[in-house]
């Protein structure tokens, strides 16, 4: 039996971590209070907007959701191409 102890180069530790955070942000999600913060609305009024029609309690969707989510996707866009170019990069 040895008594050496297990040693862990920096390299893997920090491509471990690298790893981990670019799965994370790959990951990452908007959530239903983010959403409804940027359509100027409550949490509540999001979920039933975003119900079925047919539903009793759905509710209209947000003026200017569009342009709000449009925008959101562009942001997530260019996080998500800044993140491919890094990890391309080496």
């Amino acid at each position: 039996m040895s008594d050496v102890t297990p040693v862990v180069k920096l390299s893997a530790y920090k491509m471990s971590k690298d790893f981990r955070k670019a799965t994370d942000e790959l990951l990452a999600n908007i959530t239903h209070e983010e959403l409804a913060k940027v359509l100027g609305c409550s949490v509540a009024t999001l979920r039933q907007a975003r119900l079925a029609e047919a539903a009793k309690a759905h509710r209209k969707q947000p003026e200017g959701w569009e342009k709000a989510v449009a925008k959101l996707a562009e942001n997530r866009s260019a996080a998500l191409s800044k993140l491919a170019d890094r990890l391309k990069s080496g």
